[in-house]
């Protein structure tokens, strides 16, 4: 992480390592005194189950832990072989929110993270042409990726490598970072959900950066029964984040950040739903995000290989279209 990490980037390896352990996945309910977040359209509720069942012991919270954790990881390792349509709606802060920009993107794989290809702006497709260039580009790249002794592929990977090595790290260092207390059972998307708060346990000593940001953090996690699998997670910034001693900037307490998962080919589950909701200042100037993510139409592309030959064939396609 160079510098003051981009803001949308720092709360979703916040929310993603947060709420990806039961006693540690990441947005909140918990509010701790402050006003609640903004609600944005389709926001999704969870329904209380009338029964009180037995609350699970410590053991069985340990174990549940460890699965959801190797589940994650699972489904993290299958993201990169997949494609998907995100639409990224940003809103203003009010009360009543209104949009300043609605896009819908097709992000795809590139062997080296994602590429998005706009599809709609505010509404308006992507004019073909532009879409075929787009198309084109991603071609380019995905036979760059196949170039093993191209220096720019030696980078993209290692900086790629990189970047899942710290997540991991992270992921399963939050079982040292968070107590969990368990709330009940909720059903979410029509699963039964065991809820679970998560507060930073005070013992916990950090050893990097994103380690110490999770120490601010307050966080629910909602976790299916069947499969172990996180169908939802929430945090709260509780106490103002700083970096460079809050010289390269700080993002404040009150942040809000939610993700909903669901299974989206048999046994692999992946993010739908995202929430961002704070603010903060980079360097002298400050910003604010508000910011509803839906994923939908998952499909498997594959290695740079394979989603090379599926991009070649759409192309030769005489009706192209977004």
């Amino acid at each position: 992480m160079s510098g003051f990490v981009a803001r949308r980037g720092l709360a979703a390896t916040l929310a993603i390592a947060v709420t990806v352990s039961i006693t540690g996945f990441v947005s909140a309910s918990v509010l701790l005194g402050q006003s609640s977040p903004t609600r944005y359209p389709n926001s999704p509720e969870g329904v209380k189950t009338p029964a009180s069942p037995r609350p699970p012991s410590e053991a069985e919270i340990a174990a549940r832990a460890q699965r959801l954790v190797a589940n994650q990881h699972r489904d993290d390792e299958a993201l990169k072989q997949y494609e998907r349509i995100e639409r990224h709606a940003d809103f203003t802060g009010e009360p009543n929110p209104r949009t300043i920009q609605d896009r819908t993107y097709r992000v795809v794989p590139t062997g080296s993270g994602t590429l998005k290809i706009l599809l709609k702006d505010n509404g308006t497709p992507t004019d073909p042409t532009e879409y075929r260039r787009q198309l084109q580009a991603y071609e380019d790249l995905l036979e760059l990726m196949l170039r093993p002794d191209d220096s720019r592929t030696k980078l993209a990977y290692e900086k790629f490598d990189k970047r899942n090595q710290q997540r991991a790290e992270l992921v399963d260092s939050i079982v040292d970072t968070f107590t969990p207390k368990w709330l009940g059972m909720e059903t979410r998307s029509g699963r039964s959900c065991d809820l679970f708060e998560l507060d930073p346990r005070p013992d916990f000593h950090p050893h990097s950066i994103l380690q110490e940001a999770l120490t601010h953090i307050s966080a629910k996690i909602w976790v299916d029964r069947d499969s172990d699998e996180l169908v939802r997670g929430e945090a709260q910034i509780t106490r103002d984040i700083s970096f460079g001693g809050g010289i390269l900037g700080k993002v404040y307490r009150g942040g809000f950040f939610s993700m909903d998962q669901s299974e989206v080919s048999p046994g692999i589950w992946e993010p739908v739903r995202y929430q961002y909701d704070f603010g903060g200042r980079k360097f002298l100037f400050s910003f604010a995000d508000h910011q509803v993510v839906e994923a939908s139409q998952y499909r498997r592309l594959g290695s740079p290989k394979e989603a090379l030959t599926l991009v070649q064939n759409e192309l030769e396609s005489p009706s192209l279209a977004p």
